[in-house]
């Protein structure tokens, strides 16, 4: 017999009045709906949170490519005359990185300095995700140094005001001889993740060859129009105008243990997920094996007439099938409306929460701290990750049903008439 049939019945099954067994199937679809809704939740959020992290990283730390010089590696700007005119790179920055002291009214403290050009600083990818909290967003003058929010309130330095940076030089007798410098602060600046910025000192590169001279590290820092997918693209084609005396890694190189870390997290979370999503698909099996029973008249019937086994199981696969998927659908349609509310929820939480507190006295609630999270966390749907999670979802449904549809279809007509 054919396939139409078998489906009509299946779906006059589940849409039917909810004695004649509708509600089974609508109660496992209602279960397989609200399991999809924290998945799809969780996807758009740690999608949102790797991809908002990683791009801070790529425009206002590493760069997307980073260029070194074997040969002599205080001196990687004599690779710029070649590279310059590269099909696809769309900014190139020398920079050198090192560590100091930083020396304020309130204490000292180490910090990362970055000597870079202001250029830099004022690239599209920068401004986007560079927040001046105060002051200016960049140095002026080979004086001026911008600081990251939370190493500029743990010395007590604010915009305007004057610091001392201490790192160390080799002498010839192969000692460390301490340099100390005095700088103006232009500006007290956020990247909006505090793991980022949070021991910035911001210079520009002649006063990054002062302070630096002979220690730390210089590189060339290059962005390209894709680093997601043109990046190994770009490589290879500096590699063959540098030659091998040079090291080029991309961002994903640099960033790799890191990167990978968010990126097993996110397996763990959706494997977690996943078992949810077949706990409810067991619920199907359930319903599929409760509708078999509260339909063995029509099964009989149906057998007496002439029906194969093989359609009456095809009864309640197809059942089993419109069941994951009317609950893949609404469960992901939910998922999809909280997922891209999630910046919304999260702030009314906080304001709900921070009211409660306040009755009892005690300080606001920040559910999203820049120490820990994106203030603001970035929407991306990964489409294909959906339709794999859908897809999942019902073969589940469907697999888990097959038991007892294949026992539907080797029920006796005779036996089921005599008892009825």
């Amino acid at each position: 017999m054919k396939t139409a049939p078998a489906l009509f019945i299946a779906f006059r099954y589940l849409l039917g009045r909810a004695r004649e067994g509708g509600r089974y199937l609508r109660g496992a679809a209602a279960g397989i709906a609200l399991s999809l809704v924290p998945i799809v939740v969780t996807l758009i959020v740690a999608d949102g949170m790797i991809r908002g992290i990683t791009d801070r990283y790529l425009e206002l730390g590493s760069g997307h490519i980073q260029i070194y010089n074997y040969i002599d590696a205080q001196d990687p700007e004599k690779a710029l005359p070649y590279i310059k005119d590269v099909l696809g790179i769309r900014g190139i920055w020398p920079e050198r990185n090192g560590l100091g002291v930083m020396l304020g009214s309130a204490g000292s403290r180490g910090a990362t300095i970055r000597a870079v050009d202001k250029s830099f600083w004022e690239d599209e990818g920068s401004m986007k995700y560079l927040t001046t909290i105060s002051g200016e967003s960049k140095p002026e003058t080979d004086r001026d140094v911008l600081l990251g929010e939370e190493l500029a309130a743990s010395i007590g330095a604010a915009a305007g005001s004057t610091i001392r940076i201490m790192t160390i030089r080799p002498s010839q007798s192969g000692r460390f001889i301490p340099r100390v410098m005095s700088f103006t602060v232009k500006g007290i600046v956020s990247s909006g993740y505090r793991e980022l910025d949070s021991l910035w000192c911001i210079m520009t590169v002649e006063a990054g060859k002062q302070m630096l001279s002979d220690t730390g590290s210089a590189f060339l820092v290059l962005k390209i129009d894709n680093p997601y997918t043109d990046a190994d693209d770009v490589v290879t084609s500096l590699y063959r105008i540098l030659g091998s005396s040079y090291g080029i890694y991309t961002w994903y190189n640099i960033n790799h243990s890191q990167y990978s870390s968010y990126q097993s997290t996110r397996q763990l979370l959706l494997f977690i997920m996943a078992l949810i999503v077949l706990v409810a698909a067991v619920n199907v099996s359930s319903a599929t094996s409760m509708l078999v029973i509260e339909r063995q008249r029509d099964i009989a019937v149906l057998k007496a007439s002439g029906a194969k086994p093989s359609f009456t199981s095809g009864i309640f696969l197809w059942g089993a099938f419109l069941t994951g998927l009317l609950g893949a659908a609404f469960g992901i349609a939910a998922g999809l409306a909280l997922g891209c509310s999630v910046n919304g929820l999260v702030r009314g939480l906080e304001t709900i929460l921070s009211f409660i507190s306040g009755i009892f006295h005690a300080g606001p609630v920040t559910i999203m701290d820049s120490g820990f999270y994106l203030e603001t966390i970035p929407i991306v749907v990964n489409v294909k990750v959906i339709v794999l999670i859908a897809v999942f979802t019902v073969l589940s449904s469907v697999l888990a049903s097959w038991i007892p549809a294949r026992r539907a279809g080797k029920l006796r007509p005779l036996d089921i008439l005599r008892k009825y």
